[in-house]
C-alpha cells in the first residue's frame, strides 16, 4: 500500500484487494470521516473479478448464475449492476462534501469531468450523455459511477477501464442499459496501457477539480 498526501487529500493505493476487504474499508473510513478523524481520502484499488448491484438494481441484469466463479455482492450505493476487476482503475473518494459543495449533482458531475479530463491525456475524446449516468465514448461507456453519501460524507465512487478484461460484461447488461456497449482504454488504444501512470493521471485531475472549489 502506497499513502501520499495531497494537501488536504489522502491518496491510499492499494493495489489488487479483495472487493469486500475494501468495502468493508470504506464503511470504517466514511464513519470516522463523519466524526472528523480522518482526512479526506481517496482510494485507488484494483479488485478481484466481482459483480456489484446497487440499491436499484435489478436481479434480471445479472445474466450468469451467481454460483458461477465471479463473486456477487447486493451493496448500498445508488445505481444499477457493475462489473470490477483486474485492469480497472477503481476510485473511491472518502469525502466532507461539506468542504466542498453539499451537491450530490454537483458532486456526480465533477467526477464525470475529471474522468473524461484523464482520458482527455490519452487523446480519448469522452464526454457525459444526458440522462445517463458514467463517461461515455460514443455509446460505450468507458467509466461507471454510483455513490452513497451519509451525512454528506462519501463513499464508492468511479471505476475506469483501463485495461480489464471486457469479457466479463457479457455476464451481465451493465448499469441495466440495454442499447449500450462497454469499452477501455486498451481497446481504443489499440494497446495494453500503463496502471501506474493512468494512476498518476487520476491523482493529477482528481486534485484539480476537488482541490480548487
Amino acid at each position: 500500500m502506497i499513502e501520499t498526501k495531497l494537501d488536504q487529500i489522502q491518496i491510499r493505493d492499494l493495489g489488487l484487494q479483495p472487493y469486500w476487504d475494501v468495502w468493508q474499508l470504506q464503511k470504517e473510513m466514511q464513519l470516522k470521516r463523519i466524526h472528523d478523524e480522518i482526512d479526506d481520502t481517496l482510494i485507488l484499488v484494483e479488485h478481484d473479478p466481482v459483480y456489484t448491484l446497487g440499491k436499484n438494481a435489478d436481479e434480471n441484469h445479472l445474466l450468469q448464475s451467481r454460483n458461477k466463479s465471479v463473486d456477487v455482492f447486493n451493496i448500498e450505493r445508488g445505481g444499477d449492476i457493475t462489473f470490477h476487476g483486474p485492469g480497472q482503475l477503481v476510485g473511491y473518494p472518502i469525502l466532507d462534501l461539506s468542504n466542498y459543495k453539499k451537491s450530490v449533482s454537483w458532486y456526480m458531475r465533477t467526477l464525470e469531468h475529471m474522468t473524461i479530463d484523464v482520458l482527455k491525456e490519452y487523446g480519448i475524446k469522452a464526454k457525459r450523455t444526458e440522462g445517463l449516468t458514467g463517461v461515455w465514448v460514443g455509446d460505450e461507456k468507458i467509466a461507471a459511477l454510483g455513490v452513497r453519501i451519509s451525512r454528506w460524507v462519501t463513499m464508492h465512487g468511479f471505476a475506469l477501464n483501463v485495461n480489464p478484461d471486457l469479457s466479463f460484461y457479457d455476464g451481465i447488461i451493465p448499469c441495466g442499459i440495454f442499447h449500450c456497449g462497454v469499452t477501455s482504454m486498451e481497446q481504443l488504444l489499440g494497446k495494453k496501457q500503463d496502471m501506474e501512470e493512468v494512476k498518476q493521471t487520476v491523482i493529477e485531475k482528481f486534485n484539480h477539480h476537488f482541490l480548487r472549489v
